[in-house]
């Protein structure tokens, strides 16, 4: 059985007793066995949702207003708060609010077979982002198959030194919502996730973040922060001016940003993600609970 035959065939991740048998006596089994388990995302549990860690470190998804047009980049650098590591975009400008829904369509993807598509209906994926709390209207509707759109349309490179060589993907290679020939909207939506996210997410190279804690949160700065300060197990001190860049924020007034960063540190310890933070010398200081 040539278990790489094909990304999407779910035969990659079955291993019949008559391969496991074989593994034991033959090397080449062995690794037959560990090719076709690591074509498949990390395991984590339903209240948590995960990012690489160079993604909650970059502005790919930045802190800028939603209401803020958006610019499109083209092999664009985006600013990142790590030297050993960059980051390379080309689609539309994306924000916090596309992030949760990546998060949630890779959260839906990590027990399946690499590259096999995710069905859900709009209305179970604005309920599970807590976009309203009353009944979805056709504008959220619009608004999360704008995002997903958003996304499909992109080029994203990533290179570290934790990584054997750069990665580059779609982020969401194929998204389905109605059928091309008729114009009619599908029951359920179609979703494929890049299966190069396999080795951009690695063994432990990425961070576990609360979902109850990040959908308690005003989606934008305190959000890009929540991520940033999780991809740390002891955050050390930052300055105003790196977190500024890091975040992607254009605001250009300087006590104005402090203060955005303040009301932002305010929420991170209202939702018990940190014990106490405080601003002091244009330096930003945390202590995680």
């Amino acid at each position: 059985m040539d278990f790489l035959a094909s990304i999407g065939d779910p035969r990659l991740l079955l291993l019949t007793e008559e391969v496991i048998k074989r593994a034991r006596n033959k090397p080449r089994s062995v690794e037959l066995i560990k090719q076709s388990t690591s074509l498949q995302l990390p395991i984590w549990g339903n209240e948590i949702r995960c990012l690489p860690n160079e993604i909650l470190r970059s502005a790919l998804f930045n802190a800028k207003n939603r209401n803020q047009p958006r610019r499109y980049l083209k092999n664009e650098s985006i600013a990142i708060i790590d030297r050993s590591a960059g980051i390379k975009y080309t689609g539309e400008e994306l924000r916090q609010n596309d992030q949760s829904v990546w998060l949630q369509m890779i959260h839906l993807a990590k027990g399946l077979p690499v590259g096999a598509p995710i069905e859900f209906t709009a209305y179970s994926m604005i309920k599970a982002l807590r976009l309203t709390t009353s009944k979805p209207s056709q504008g959220h509707v619009d608004r999360l198959r704008e995002s997903l759109t958003r996304m499909q349309a992109t080029a994203l490179s990533v290179h570290s030194k934790r990584l054997r060589h750069g990665i580059s993907l779609s982020m969401i290679p194929k998204f389905e919502w109605r059928d091309e020939a008729t114009g009619i909207g599908l029951p359920k939506w179609r979703v494929s996730i890049a299966p190069e996210l396999v080795d951009l997410y690695g063994v432990n190279y990425f961070t576990h973040l609360q979902l109850a804690q990040r959908l308690d949160l005003p989606s934008g700065l305190a959000t890009w922060m929540h991520g940033y300060l999780a991809s740390h197990k002891k955050p050390f001190p930052i300055s105003l001016q790196t977190l500024r860049d890091g975040c992607g924020c254009t605001t250009v007034n300087s006590s104005k940003f402090k203060q955005m960063v303040g009301t932002a540190l305010t929420e991170l310890v209202r939702v018990d993600f940190l014990k106490t933070a405080w601003i002091k010398s244009g330096m930003v200081h945390t202590e995680r609970l």
